[in-house]
């Protein structure tokens, strides 16, 4: 028990290699998706309720009656499902920017991603990474607080629904509360990335 001990207590810096590793994965596998249109329509509903985002689309916060007569928000009524694509909804989400954004939100996340993993190397690129990712992360969990999406909605049923809003997160809100451990890991590996440009500065 005491050599699995000292394994862990040495292997600090190796370990916040691995975390720059596993961040890159992350971001280049995400961010890389982001070019498919299933991936795009995804994030649909996190981007149109965020103000730090909602720019970017043409119609994100146009208003339309649905089925049942109330006023919603018009990307409501052309999700595609996972695994289903329908043509009148893509020809939507074109018109309204959806891909554009996406292609490049992908690019940016990849770019953070590889940043990230040069800090191995390069100290300075790798702060800056760090520091991306932090701030990727505050975004990512402000749609919490802007994306009603990311709690359990009250469908009904058979018997009144117990569990749902706040605090019942939805598969979505559930991935984007795991964006406070990218938050952590961005700090880390910037804080690591910190020593190091401190180190060769005054040595």
């Amino acid at each position: 028990m005491e050599k699995i001990i000292r394994f862990i207590a040495g292997g600090q810096n190796n370990f916040i290699h691995f975390l720059r590793i596993a961040i890159f994965v992350v971001m280049a596998w995400i961010g890389g998706l982001k070019a498919f249109k299933y991936e795009a329509d995804g994030i649909v509903p996190l981007v149109a309720n965020s103000p730090f985002m909602s720019f970017f689309y043409k119609d994100a916060n146009k208003q339309v009656l649905n089925e049942d007569g109330k006023t919603v928000k018009a990307y409501t009524l052309y999700k595609n499902v996972e695994g289903k694509t329908v043509e009148k909804n893509i020809k939507w989400h074109e018109a309204n920017g959806t891909y554009i954004f996406s292609y490049g939100l992908g690019t940016v996340i990849v770019t953070i991603g590889l940043l990230v993993l040069l800090g191995i190397w390069f100290p300075k690129i790798g702060f800056v990474g760090g520091l991306l990712t932090f701030g990727m992360a505050f975004v990512t969990l402000s749609f919490l607080i802007t994306t009603p999406e990311v709690y359990v909605p009250n469908l009904g049923g058979d018997f009144p629904t117990p569990e749902f809003g706040f605090p019942y997160l939805s598969v979505g809100g559930r991935l984007v509360l795991k964006d406070i451990i990218m938050m952590s890991g961005g700090l880390i590996v910037a804080s690591d990335s910190a020593k190091k440009i401190l180190k060769r500065f005054y040595a």
